[in-house]
């Protein structure tokens, strides 16, 4: 099968062929057509001088007016011209001194439509040794009927359409060949600047990520393709990125609990125990093993929504509903903590997204607050509207969020250092999991810190049906 650089070639050589084709064979057509008027002009203005000059010797005997020789300056007109003079039967009443003892042809098909009026062009390929074009012309006048007939040879005409021709398909075959040549050259060109880049494309490896193709330098559709594939490598390097560090992080966080577990189950067993010691391991187990579940749902869940199979089918749901829903199920944890959950009152505002989905969202972000509240401060909750979006903001009275942690806030598995210091309870999921959802649901979800100390993440859905 043909490369495409051949294929673009020969549809190239196919356009130029075709156009320049159409173009030397309407060239030629409209050059024939004005070498062919120029002839029927000179026939037609020799048979009306003709006419002209029998209306002038009206009443004298009917004669062609030529040429004399004798003492007149030399001319350069050349006698090709054949004229004859009939009558309204065909009868010839003169001739040029050329026709000899010939006569142009006048048949009664020929006489009857000159009796119309009008001039009649003709051309005859077999009259003499020469195919020659004439004219026939009434000549008016109350007299009787006559008309004049001049013919010329159309040698010299087609010599001049041979020679136009062969010049035509000369320069044609030039031009071809001249912009064939020129297109090759600029499409392999073209072409060896796309070959290198797939060259270096092909080199670069999952180890080599960090390469780029070099840039050509110009913005034009090369250079916007190393732009485009550029880009695309800076995406695939940051998603092994974060594909590496997850699964590194995935690993550590299971083999922990993981590790405790067996650590837990060998201790136990090396030598016999009350019964009080195997409850205590039993319970201790089992806290791991809701961990490891928790651990599991929250990487399946994530799995499921990077795949596009985790999102449900929207609905409206009002965010007033679920979100005091969710401050009832916190709220025991919330009093433990001596920690107060204030809703700011609000007329209903409802979301295009799945109730589930929006439960666990507003769950994890309250559970979020209460882990970095401090004893005795508050974590409120606004819900509104606003062009077009509902917006949901929780905002909490704890130490705030790091600087350098607020872009990393909802990667996968990442805890700031303040969250590491103090150990709460989590694995660092919950926010790439809320982001996650919300991103699903076409809204979008943000962290910032308050002016007055705390942090506050703002939760934007699309507004739901009323």
């Amino acid at each position: 099968m043909l490369s495409f650089r051949k294929r673009l070639a020969l549809a190239h050589f196919a356009a130029i062929l075709t156009v320049l084709s159409i173009a030397s064979v309407g060239g030629y057509w409209g050059f024939s057509r004005a070498v062919h008027a120029q002839l029927d002009a000179a026939l037609f203005a020799l048979a009306e001088a003709e006419i002209g000059m029998l209306n002038d010797s009206a009443g004298r005997p009917v004669h062609v007016h030529e040429a004399t020789g004798g003492a007149e300056p030399p001319s350069f007109v050349r006698l090709d011209r054949l004229v004859q003079i009939v009558d309204g039967t065909g009868h010839v009443l003169a001739r040029s001194r050329n026709l000899g003892e010939a006569q142009l042809p006048a048949s009664p098909e020929l006489l009857a439509r000159l009796a119309d009026g009008g001039a009649i062009f003709e051309t005859l390929p077999g009259y003499g040794e020469e195919p020659i074009r004439m004219v026939s012309l009434p000549v008016p006048g109350n007299g009787p009927a006559r008309a004049v007939q001049v013919a010329g040879s159309l040698d010299d005409v087609n010599r001049v359409l041979q020679a136009a021709g062969i010049l035509f398909f000369v320069v044609g075959v030039a031009l071809i060949v001249a912009v064939g040549a020129a297109g090759t050259l600029l499409t392999g060109r073209a072409f060896s600047a796309i070959d290198d880049i797939v060259r270096r494309a092909r080199r670069i490896g999952q180890s080599t990520l960090g390469e780029r193709l070099p840039h050509p330098g110009s913005n034009d559709e090369i250079g916007r393709l190393v732009d485009t594939l550029n880009d695309m490598l800076a995406r695939i390097e940051q998603g092994f990125e974060a594909q590496r560090r997850f699964t590194a992080d995935a690993s550590h966080e299971l083999r922990s609990p993981l590790s405790r577990l067996h650590t837990d189950i060998e201790i136990t067993l090396r030598r016999p125990r009350e019964n009080r010691e195997y409850v205590d391991t039993l319970r201790s187990c089992s806290d791991e093993v809701k961990h490891l579940t928790v651990l599991v749902e929250e990487l399946l869940t994530l799995a499921r929504l990077d795949s596009g199979q985790e999102r449900n089918d929207t609905e409206t749901v009002s965010l007033n509903a679920v979100t005091e829903e969710a401050i009832w199920r916190l709220d025991g944890v919330a009093q433990e903590r001596r920690i107060r959950l204030h809703l700011a009152p609000s007329d209903e505002v409802t979301a295009r997204i799945a109730r589930a989905p929006a439960r666990l969202v507003i769950a994890n972000l309250l559970d979020n607050a209460l882990k970095f509240s401090l004893a005795g401060g508050t974590v409120s909750v606004a819900i509104r509207a606003r062009e077009g979006r509902a917006r949901i903001t929780v905002a909490d009275e704890g130490p705030g969020i790091a600087e350098e942690d607020l872009p990393h806030l909802f990667e996968r598995f990442f805890r700031a250092a303040s969250a590491r210091a103090n150990q709460p309870q989590g694995v660092g999921l919950g926010l790439a999991l809320s982001e996650a959802i919300v991103r699903a649901h076409g809204g979008h979800i943000s962290a910032a810190n308050r002016p007055t100390g705390g942090a506050m993440f703002t939760v934007e859905l699309p507004l739901g049906d009323h």
